[in-house]
């Protein structure tokens, strides 16, 4: 039984556990195939299946005994909502809901702590991303066929070869998903005037994901290694808060056509604009193109735009668009809005109040708004038995989708403070270790102090226009998450690798949206006896930790070039089991030689386990782990 001891995850000892695992990749449906390159089918209107996603059942021991060997035991396990009611409101999948309920059950065979990940990206894949059913647009009137020329939306399938990596991300504040996530966050406030089925339609989104997520829980629900429920993968603010509908610093990100919010309204509603066009890396303006000159609507008939509804813009006596609010999504009733206090906030507390409805001691995963990390308004009158989730990505290597190293070793990027760091490797380094860091010291004081797990990290396997595929020298790869490692022990983290896919190709990656995050690749396996083949840096991946101290972790660290590990904990007297460390064959293959500061130790290697038990003092005690 894993429980939350203000900072920490302790088990039924006592021990403080450092959890640390992998994402599972299950984004798309696997009938008809949903990967992002493949158009066929796309709008079909009949139905989906997300049955054997992540993996197939009969896949599903290979899969989990090789995350177990590389040490990745714990899982953000991935669901869609789409999957779960995907025929329409309140239609459950039942068949899918029960391959839930075995794949989980088999990795709590395994040895597998999971908790569930109703994962989406930009609200839906038919808006570019995935995670939402399409009868979510179609309840309100959106047409989700005609998102590409409308510039509601871009997707893979109706750009082709003309895709941009990463263009993904812009539709956060495209049409579709700004529209259902202010929606689904604050339509009681900036859609008064919308209704579904006679109710308000935030009631009406937020019931029906909850609900969905209810199904999932009463599936697994008394299942031990479930620890709990994640809130939702990244969500967005749509256009709450946008302090002006006219104006393009709303956009975090600019890659290919950025229309400001005022024009996706009127694009949307058939109004042809010129927009602009970015390039994403050192972001420059390259021009401007004309969108939608055919004047395609993107609502279906018998339906207006939401936001001309509720008075946000109108036409003139003259049929000319007029912005009659720019700043309408900064205010509620006079006073300035706050998305995560006025509506992230309530949220979560109404999705716990659910889950916990179903299962009372579920831990409930808190993720912050996508690039936003600060949950400030979280309290000790919130729900309790929370862990704080934020991701982290190196953003210098994400958008440029390589390493150079007279670049990447002198230059990075602070998520957090979304500042350029220039200076030594050592300095870079330092920069990282901080911001890991800072993301712990927020968890630390949300509540009354709560864990922290970082949900997201990785890298693009495709850096370098996939030169690694080619020539087998992952070295690379393996100094962009050496240094993402080094940050992650320094700080003492928790956390989720992105990602694990089973079905990842040299071709087409994760088969989602140009991505190549994952840490296994099917066709890139040699041998299906061994667990190593098929994976991509392991030599950084695959590292010593410790998973159950006998006490205050206090220092983690480990030289991947000498294969030196160190760790050094202070003992409680009042846990009498024994730390647990995990030390890898992959590192160690001749074996390992161990030196500690006091008492004894014992190697179980059937479990790749070095097992400490300290002597009666002194309270510090260090472990130091070497090859023979």
């Amino acid at each position: 039984m894993i429980t939350i001891d203000g900072t920490n995850f302790k088990d039924e000892h006592g021990r403080t556990l450092i959890l640390r695992g992998s994402n599972l990749d299950a984004k798309l449906p696997g009938s008809p195939d949903g990967s992002t390159h493949i158009l066929d089918r796309f709008f079909d209107a009949g139905p989906v299946s997300f049955v054997g996603k992540p993996f197939p059942l009969g896949e599903a021991d290979e899969h989990f005994s090789r995350l177990k060997r590389w040490g990745l035991n714990f899982l953000r396990f991935p669901v869609s909502w789409e999957g779960i009611e995907h025929s329409g409101p309140g239609i459950y999948d039942q068949e899918y809901l029960d391959y839930i309920f075995e794949i989980v059950k088999k990795a709590g065979e395994h040895g597998m702590l999971l908790y569930i990940d109703p994962h989406q990206d930009v609200w839906s894949r038919f808006s570019g991303g995935d995670g939402a059913p399409a009868w979510t647009f179609d309840i309100i009137g959106m047409d989700i066929t005609a998102f590409q020329v409308t510039g509601a939306a871009i997707t893979q399938q109706a750009c082709g070869d003309e895709y941009l990596p990463q263009v993904w991300i812009t539709n956060a504040h495209k049409l579709a998903a700004a529209t259902m996530f202010t929606l689904f966050f604050g339509g009681n406030v900036f859609a008064p005037k919308t209704e579904v089925a006679g109710v308000p339609v935030q009631e009406y989104l937020q019931r029906h994901y909850i609900d969905a997520l209810k199904q999932v829980a009463m599936r697994l629900k008394g299942l031990p290694h479930v620890l709990g429920y994640e809130t939702m993968n990244e969500p967005w603010r749509g256009y709450i808060d946008c302090a002006d509908l006219n104006s393009m610093s709303w956009h975090e990100y600019k890659n290919g056509d950025c229309p400001t919010a005022f024009q996706g309204m009127l694009l949307g509603s058939g109004i042809p604009q010129e927009v602009e066009v970015w390039r994403a890396f050192l972001p420059k303006l390259l021009g401007k193109r004309t969108l939608n000159a055919e004047g395609i609507r993107v609502w279906k008939t018998g339906f207006d735009c939401v936001w001309k509804a509720n008075g946000v813009w109108d036409l003139d006596n003259a049929g000319k668009p007029v912005l009659l609010q720019p700043d309408y999504f900064t205010k509620i009733n006079g006073h300035k809005v706050n998305f995560i206090r006025d509506h992230i906030r309530p949220f979560f507390n109404r999705y716990a109040e659910g889950i916990r409805s179903i299962e009372p001691k579920a831990v409930i995963f808190l993720t912050p708004p996508n690039d936003e990390y600060d949950l400030q308004s979280w309290s000790k009158t919130d729900a309790t038995n929370t862990a704080y989730k934020p991701h982290w990505y190196e953003g210098v290597h994400w958008i440029t989708k390589s390493y150079i190293p007279w670049l990447h070793a002198f230059l990075g990027y602070d998520k957090i403070t979304k500042k350029i760091i220039a200076g030594t490797p050592r300095m870079i380094q330092r920069s990282f270790n901080d911001q890991m860091r800072r993301l712990k010291e927020i968890g630390a004081k949300l509540g009354a102090g709560i864990p922290t797990v970082i949900g997201e990290t990785g890298i693009c396997f495709d850096m370098n226009k996939k030169r690694a595929y080619h020539t087998g020298d992952y070295k690379y790869h393996v100094k962009v998450w050496d240094r993402i490692f080094r940050a992650l022990d320094a700080n003492l983290l928790n956390y989720n690798l992105w990602t694990y896919s089973a079905i990842n190709d040299i071709a087409y990656g994760d088969h989602w949206n140009l991505e190549d995050f994952s840490i296994f690749g099917r066709d890139q396996q040699t041998n299906p006896n061994d667990p190593y083949t098929g994976g991509r840096a392991l030599k950084a991946i695959v590292r010593p930790y410790p998973k159950a101290i006998a006490g205050e972790p206090l220092h983690i660290s480990f030289d991947i070039n000498r294969r030196i590990f160190r760790f050094e904990f202070r003992h409680d007297p009042a846990v009498t089991a024994s730390t647990e460390i995990f030390v890898p064959d992959f590192q160690y293959p001749d074996g390992y030689k161990v030196e500690v500061s006091d008492g004894s130790y014992e190697k179980d290697a059937a479990n790749q386990l070095l097992v400490y038990t300290p002597a009666g003092s002194p309270d510090l005690h260090s472990i130091k782990v070497g090859p023979i």
